[in-house]
């Protein structure tokens, strides 16, 4: 459409317009034998008539006209722009008044991840198998799963001989709470929200159920190219662990209860998630019985949704970060308190203050032992007597995503600690070139699946790469403080020195023996030729 800028000049061009019209339908009565009024008035009296139509068009024109000039000389007034203004500032002012609503942020848990943290790691943050959750419904590429989401669903009723509005009215008096877990607006209707929430949900149980108790005994057949224990498995498996792709916890809640007969239940989903993703633990042991019941315990203990306390279960990524840290015996850092960073001594972290400690190469020369950590837990790290005793790491090629959403999980959410980011900032630090991988191998401290000790190296040294935190707000940061007061003693480093060069094989150090010991008896016969000069015997 052409812009028209001069409006007096549209004008003349729509009465034109207007008239041609008329004229044109006004000749066209006049040929129709139809027409009654060509038979009933001479052709002066028609001209007349078209003469008065045109006029009475002109008019309306003409008023319409000065109409259009004279709102475009209002909208040039001082009063009416400034209007428009202040009412789109007071719009913007009650959208804000109603996101900063007391309670507004209470059960965020379910972040996008920013911008600075996924630079260059797309994938390791968007699924690319399957969708769950609001955040990516909808992708092209991840339409496919959705025939099989319908499935799990299919088989659900069909297997409990239940009615679909039952699962929907059960997650539709959930939506507000479900909605508020999610970060920004949702710009989804109720009615698909909900079943977004049901489909995906009952996708994910199905998951979880059929890993814990066999696939064919929830009716799949065993060539499932889905619901199986091979093929994508492993790639859905990753996608379900992002930060993105999460459903709240207190949905699959309810929709487990329903199935088996009890809304209300509590916990089970989450000891179901345990068995679902230990084979992404980042160690050489699945989580012992032991553990596994001491986890499930805490996580179904308390009977109300709160994100703001320990015992509450947010989601399935929150569930795995907890296993991941269970029965921790060491020192626990103090919970973030935004306030605190604004003190004198607790100052907002500082990038370049983020060196915890020296790389191995460095730790080595100045006489630090490595040696593997007797525990199972990789977070379980100690230092005594100038050995470092690091629990075994296994890496694969899943551990780059796994611990890029855990670490955006502590940064995004207030609520919680930053052990998961504290150990890969350590890691980081310990690991500067394949040669530190390569040591590390040596002692039995990283097992990796990866091509060479290089991938791995550039992987810690990319994980944590925009990534601030508080070193002091670490738990690993009095351990560090150690470490380095053992490395700036300059004996240790002479000692270290001493033996990388000479007893760094048992053939040095005899001849490093027989030197001494020749150096002994020289001495002793220089000294026994002095004494008897000048104490001769009588």
């Amino acid at each position: 459409m052409v812009a028209v800028f001069n409006k007096e000049l549209l004008s003349w061009y729509l009465i034109t317009l207007k008239l041609k019209e008329t004229v044109e339908s006004g000749l066209q009565n006049a040929q129709s034998p139809t027409t009654t009024r060509s038979s009933e008035f001479p052709a002066q009296s028609h001209q007349e008539h078209l003469q008065k139509q045109e006029n009475e068009v002109w008019n309306s024109l003409q008023i319409e006209a000065k109409d259009e000039v004279q709102d475009d000389e209002d909208d040039k007034g001082p009063t009416s722009p400034k209007s428009e203004w202040v009412i789109s500032i007071k719009e913007k002012l009650n959208q804000a008044r109603q996101e900063d609503a007391a309670g507004s942020w209470a059960k965020l848990c379910i972040y996008r991840v920013p911008q600075c943290l996924r630079e260059g790691d797309d994938k390791a943050y968007i699924p690319q198998i399957v969708s769950l959750g609001p955040y990516h419904h909808g992708r092209r590429r991840l339409r496919n799963m959705d025939r099989h989401k319908w499935r799990a669903l299919y088989h659900i009723l069909k297997r409990t001989n239940q009615d679909m509005q039952l699962y929907l009215d059960a997650v539709k008096e959930l939506e507000e709470k479900a909605r508020a877990c999610y970060e920004g607006s949702i710009k989804l209707g109720s009615n698909e929200f909900v079943e977004i929430m049901v489909l995906d949900g009952c996708f994910i149980l199905e998951l979880f159920r059929g890993v814990a108790g066999g696939f064919t005994h929830l009716g799949y057949s065993r060539n499932d190219p889905i619901f199986a224990m091979r093929g994508s498995m492993h790639s859905i498996l990753r996608d379900m662990i992002m930060l993105e792709n999460q459903i709240p916890l207190f949905i699959l809640d309810r929709l487990l209860g329903l199935q088996i007969g009890n809304p209300d239940q509590r916990g089970m989903v989450a000891k179901l998630a345990l068995r679902f993703f230990d084979p992404l633990m980042p160690t050489d042991e699945p989580l012992t019985k032991s553990d596994r019941n001491k986890l499930e315990s805490s996580i179904g203990n308390s009977s109300t949704f709160d994100p703001l306390t320990d015992q509450g279960g947010l989601h399935c990524l929150e569930v795995f970060r907890r296993s991941l840290l269970v029965m921790r015996t060491g020192p626990k850092p103090t919970p973030r308190i935004w306030i605190k960073r604004w003190s004198h001594t607790n100052r907002v972290a500082d990038k370049r203050k983020q060196q915890l400690i020296h790389c191995v190469t460095e730790l080595k020369d100045a006489g630090i032992k490595f040696k593997k950590g007797k525990t199972d837990r990789f977070w379980d790290i100690k230092f005594k007597n100038g050995i470092l005793k690091i629990p075994r790491l296994l890496i694969h090629d899943g551990t780059k995503s796994l611990f890029l959403n855990l670490i955006a999980f502590e940064q995004c959410h207030l609520d919680c600690t930053n052990d998961i980011t504290s150990y890969v900032i350590f890691m980081d630090n310990l690991i500067d070139s394949a040669e530190d991988v390569s040591y590390l191998h040596y002692c039995g401290i990283i097992e990796h699946w990866l091509g060479s000790d290089a991938e791995v190296a550039e992987l810690f040294n990319r994980l944590c790469q925009e990534v601030v935190f508080d070193m002091n707000d670490s738990y690993l940061s009095r351990l560090s403080e150690q470490v380095n007061k053992y490395y700036d003693h300059r004996w240790n480093a002479w000692r270290a020195s001493l033996k990388h060069r000479y007893f760094n094989s048992p053939w040095t150090i005899i001849s490093f023996i027989a030197a001494v010991f020749l150096l002994l008896l020289t001495f002793a016969q220089t000294f026994y030729g002095v004494y008897g000069y000048y104490r001769p015997s009588s």
